[in-house]
């Protein structure tokens, strides 16, 4: 009788399990992505998964990391043209940069170079720790001049420089006194009170408006001369508040200001808005001492007819 022979079953693929009978199972996932890679022969950056799969940098950290990575040695990467390059703003940009330094992946100094000049020298890692700071190459200084030719004939040493002219510094011109503040020509008990009443209230239309007791009552006289020339309360609260300066250091001595340089005329009366009538001359009537016919004259005498019989008009 013949030995039975035991045949094993096929191995599964890499990364796969076997299938309900034994046999390979299909090796692409049921879900989460799917990977669809083409070899690239040019134009490629290689990153580390430990750049690409860090647990502690943002998104924006590694995407950052990711473009200085592809970029040519001498590209400019400050915050200026990160932010001219991406949408984001740039406060979340030099955020990234700290975190790419905090992780070694970035290392920003300040160099002068041998000119004289300051620049921002920025060096990048794939892989932090790689290499040392101070092994990287230093920025090449810009190339000096060439020297010229000496010239044939000596040169005359120029001839030297007369001596500045000090010039007087005027004095300084004092400042001219603040004018006066208006008072109105007939004090009433009720104006200087709506007058107080009207700036106490100032302060719940402009908070930074909050005058002391003393601040009322001497601007108190000012805003009561706005009153006596029929200013409505409303334009007088207006002018006073209206495009404060920020930040407001002295109210009192802005509204003081105010009251006195935007003080409106007074309203002119009834009697001076009427046009004046004009003055009719009315010429009397006279009788003609030749021949008694009447005519308009301011004196006495002949008329036109007579006035030419006369021997002494002839």
């Amino acid at each position: 009788m013949d030995t039975p022979q035991i045949t094993a079953p096929p191995c599964a693929r890499p990364g796969g399990s076997p299938g309900p009978n034994g046999g390979p199972r299909d090796a692409t996932p049921t879900s989460g992505v799917i990977h669809v890679n083409t070899r690239h022969n040019s134009g490629f950056t290689v990153i580390g998964n430990h750049l690409a799969q860090h647990h502690e940098l943002s998104l924006v950290a590694i995407g950052l990391a990711a473009h200085i990575q592809s970029l040519p040695a001498g590209a400019k990467v400050g915050i200026k043209v990160l932010t001219d390059r991406f949408p984001e703003s740039e406060a979340r940009i030099a955020a990234a940069l700290r975190e790419l330094e905090a992780k070694g992946y970035l290392h920003r100094s300040r160099v002068r170079l041998p000119e004289g000049r300051v620049v921002t020298r920025t060096v990048s890692y794939n892989q932090p720790g790689s290499t040392d700071v101070s092994k990287t190459p230093a920025p090449r200084p810009r190339p000096a001049a060439p020297p010229q030719a000496a010239p044939r004939e000596p040169v005359q040493p120029p001839a030297p420089a007369p001596a500045p002219v000090p010039v007087p510094v005027p004095a300084p011109t004092p400042a001219a006194p603040p004018s006066p503040l208006p008072h109105p020509h007939a004090p009433a008990e009720g104006l200087h009170r709506t007058a107080a009443t009207l700036l106490a209230d100032l302060r719940r239309h402009a908070p930074e408006l909050t005058l002391s007791e003393g601040d009322i009552r001497a601007l108190t006289p000012g805003v009561a001369t706005w009153l006596e020339r029929d200013a409505h309360p409303d334009t007088i609260r207006h002018a006073l508040t209206a495009d404060l300066p920020v930040p407001l250091k002295h109210p009192a001595k802005l509204l003081r200001h105010r009251i006195t340089t935007r003080l409106p005329a007074p309203l002119p009366g009834t009697a001076d808005l009427t046009a004046p009538r004009r003055k009719v001359v009315v010429v009397p009537l006279r009788n003609c001492e030749t021949c008694e016919r009447a005519f308009r004259a301011t004196e006495p005498g002949h008329c036109r007819d007579c006035r030419t019989d006369l021997p002494e008009a002839a």
